[in-house]
C-alpha cells in the first residue's frame, strides 16, 4: 500500500522538475498570493483600527450628551438652591423649621454634586473675569486690588466646566485725586 501512495508523488515531483517553466509560474503564483495576502492583512489591520477609533469617538459623544442634558437639568435647579442659601440666612424664631431648611438644603445639595455639580468658593479669591461677574466694585485699600469681597451669587462648575458664573463684588484700588 504504501508504495501506490508514494507513485503519484514521485510522478508530479519528477513532472515539476522537467518542467522548469511550471515550477517558475507556481513560484511566481505563490508570491501573488503572499503579496495580496499580506495587502488584506494590513487592509484588516486598518478596519479593525479605524472601528476602534469610531467606536472611541462614538463613546466619548455618548458621555458629552449625557454630560450636557445633566447640565441642563442641574441648571435650573440653581435658582431652588439660591432660594435654600437665602432661606438660611433668614433668623427664626422655630429652630425645628430652620433645621428642617437645612436638612432639605444638604440633601438637595448633595445629590446634585453626585451628579458632578461643584461649588466654587469665590469670596477672598483673586477676581477672574472667566468664572467671576463683577456686579459692584468698590475702592477700598483694606484689600488687594481684584480681590472678591463679597458673593452676591455663588458659581457653579459641572464636571470641571463652568456652569454658572459668581456674581460678586469686587475690590479696586481708590484712584488718586
Amino acid at each position: 500500500m504504501s508504495v501506490d501512495n508514494e507513485a503519484p508523488i514521485d510522478k508530479v515531483e519528477s513532472s515539476v522538475e522537467q518542467d522548469g517553466a511550471g515550477a517558475g509560474d507556481s513560484r511566481a503564483e505563490r508570491e501573488q498570493w503572499a503579496a495580496e495576502k499580506a495587502e488584506l492583512q494590513d487592509r484588516l489591520l486598518r478596519t479593525q483600527s479605524d472601528f476602534q477609533n469610531f467606536r472611541r469617538r462614538t463613546e466619548q459623544q455618548r458621555i458629552e450628551t449625557y454630560d450636557l442634558a445633566v447640565a441642563e437639568t442641574i441648571r435650573p435647579m440653581l435658582t431652588a438652591l439660591d432660594d435654600f442659601e437665602r432661606a438660611l440666612k433668614i433668623e427664626t424664631a422655630d429652630k425645628e423649621y430652620s433645621a428642617g431648611i437645612e436638612l432639605i438644603y444638604n440633601r438637595f445639595l448633595e445629590t446634585i454634586k453626585k451628579m458632578g455639580l461643584e461649588p466654587m468658593d469665590s469670596k477672598g479669591q483673586p477676581f477672574d473675569p472667566q468664572i467671576h461677574h463683577a456686579v459692584d466694585m468698590v475702592e477700598t485699600d483694606e484689600a488687594p486690588d481684584h480681590t472678591i469681597l463679597d458673593e452676591y451669587q455663588r458659581g457653579f462648575n459641572f464636571k470641571g466646566r463652568l456652569l454658572r458664573p459668581a456674581m460678586v463684588k469686587v475690590a479696586v484700588k481708590p484712584s488718586k485725586k
